[in-house]
């Protein structure tokens, strides 16, 4: 409505303009009337000519690709184009920052560690990101448009999307048979389908190694309880001599001890695992270290080995105290007791050519096979069961100096051969290192 009365006041105006010249002419012939409808008229048709020669270069320049502005126009149809094109720019401008924020949104989907896929209504790939095509063993691009059960073909996917029972996920082997892959199905809009995909193969093997973990504690606190009810019962039922009596309470302590040593353990392991790294600063002197682990081995042997230490190399280690004791008495204790009464057990702290740290326990026992060398770390691993129970072990010492070494940004070596005895060594990094000055001759 605004612009409808100046437009009207404009072709009123000509028509007037046009009616006077129109009858001016006319009455120089005698027509005035006639004249003047006919100027009229004529002023009429021009100014509907000018105008829709305006409404036309404005209707051309809306059918092209309108990368130019609109045309320098005046009037009713240059205000129009004026609007028009601040439409339009506000239009891509709010298309431009949809498509920058899905730009973004993709490309954080694509940056997640969990697979994810698009399947239209007819089960075909849509999208994919680089984490879905790593796991399904698929290539973003080339199989869009494709029929993914005809790429993804485990049997189990395939009855579970044709199922259309997505409330669990489903497992399936991953890319080549490599790992486990845990598929969940979610429908969404039209019949469509989102497909997430995890490798869930850490995680499986973490649950079997805690499935096996809490097996082995049960195998090993049932054993001595098991010997503990036993000799209760016998106590309690038959009539025993002082001898006997004196024998079934010492093996009875025995089995307590026993489960003392392995509650232990289980709970250094727990705190091993559950606390803050050992600090950096915290200088531990290597003397003190192993006089402490000397003397308890002293008294374990009892005088049946030869004991030699050489600590001269190393002056401190940063670390905590408490658990490079526990690490050195591990080992030391392991090599006492695997050892034949009078073996030679060495404890030598060294420093490595890179500057790292050593601590060595080296024993002239029976040695290890190769083939067991690198599980002896693993929680309950043994050799030989029957004659690790009889020398006293948890078989959770060796996984403990593991612990240990770890938590102090180091490694746990072991060199052995059968028949030639064993070498463990606690190797820390040169930062946490403090060497002994080197006095001159």
């Amino acid at each position: 409505m605004f612009w409808l009365l100046p437009r009207t006041a404009l072709a009123l105006l000509f028509a007037a303009l046009g009616a006077g010249l129109g009858g001016w002419l006319g009455e120089a012939w005698g027509h005035g009337r006639l004249g003047a409808m006919l100027g009229a008229g004529a002023a009429a048709a021009l100014v509907a000519l000018v105008d829709g020669l305006r409404g036309d270069r404005l209707l051309t320049w809306l059918s092209s690709e309108m990368h130019d502005g609109a045309p320098p126009l005046v009037g009713f149809w240059g205000e129009a184009g004026v609007r028009v094109e601040r439409a339009l720019r506000l239009r891509e401008r709010a298309l431009s920052a949809e498509r920058e924020q899905l730009a973004q949104m993709l490309e954080a989907i694509d940056a997640s560690p969990n697979g994810v896929l698009l399947l239209d209504a007819a089960d075909q790939i849509e999208w994919m990101n680089q984490m879905a095509a790593a796991h399904l063993g698929l290539d973003p691009l080339r199989d869009q448009r494709q029929h993914v059960t005809h790429l993804v073909r485990a049997p189990a996917f395939v009855a579970h999307l044709q199922a259309r029972q997505f409330e669990q996920p489903v497992q399936i082997p991953g890319a080549q048979g490599k790992g486990l892959l845990a598929v969940l199905v979610r429908p969404y809009g039209q019949g469509k389908r989102l497909l997430l995909t995890q490798d869930i193969t850490e995680r499986e093997r973490v649950d079997a190694t805690k499935r096996d973990f809490v097996a082995n504690v049960s195998h090993e606190i049932r054993t001595p309880l098991t010997v503990l009810a036993g000799f209760v019962e016998t106590m309690a039922t038959l009539p025993l001599t002082e001898v006997e009596r004196q024998r079934v309470l010492s093996l009875m302590g025995q089995q307590a001890k026993r489960m003392q040593a392995l509650v232990g353990d289980l709970l250094t392991l727990a705190r091993l695992e559950g606390s803050a790294r050992p600090p950096a600063d915290q200088w531990c002197p290597v003397a003190r270290l192993t006089q402490v682990v000397e003397q308890e081995v002293r008294a374990l042997s009892a005088g049946r080995h030869e004991l030699i230490v050489d600590t001269g190399a190393l002056e401190a280690l940063a670390g905590q105290e408490s658990e490079l004791s526990s690490a050195l008495g591990n080992l030391a204790f392991n090599a006492v007791r695997y050892t034949p009464e009078g073996g030679r057990i060495q404890i030598i702290a060294r420093r490595g050519d890179d500057g790292s740290g050593e601590l060595s326990v080296v024993d002239t026992g029976p040695g290890i096979a190769p083939e067991h060398l690198p599980r002896l770390a693993e929680r309950f691993y043994r050799v030989d069961g029957s004659r690790s129970r009889d020398t006293g072990g948890t078989g959770l010492g060796l996984a403990i100096v593991k612990h240990v070494a770890q938590r102090h940004g180091g490694e746990l070596l072991i060199e052995s051969a059968v028949g030639q005895g064993s070498r463990f060594t606690l190797r820390l990094p040169p930062s946490r290192v403090r060497a002994a000055a080197v006095t001159p001759a």
